[in-house]
């Protein structure tokens, strides 16, 4: 169970740098399309995945990728102004 979620939190990390690959692939392809912008669009694409991949996988081994996804969550901006409504 414990492996599940830190593989679910992993897939969440890895898939951010994806993304941002994949879309800026897409928009170079599309402003330009022609063979050459395909493949370029294509490594763009492969480098966000490549990249998200080995973040994920530092994350996993340094501090665990729940951990991590728990502090990037969370808000204590938000926390602090429960906290005060409810003081008073």
């Amino acid at each position: 169970m414990k492996y599940g979620i830190e593989i679910l939190n992993w897939l969440r990390i890895m898939a951010s740098p994806t993304i941002i690959g994949g879309i800026l692939g897409a928009l170079i392809y599309l402003v330009f399309p022609n063979p050459v912008m395909l493949v370029i669009a294509i490594l763009i694409a492969a480098n966000g995945l490549v990249i998200g991949i080995v973040w994920a996988t530092r994350v996993w081994k340094k501090t665990g990728t729940t951990y991590y996804m728990s502090r990037v969550i969370a808000s204590p901006e938000l926390n602090n102004k429960v906290e005060a409504k409810e003081e008073k």
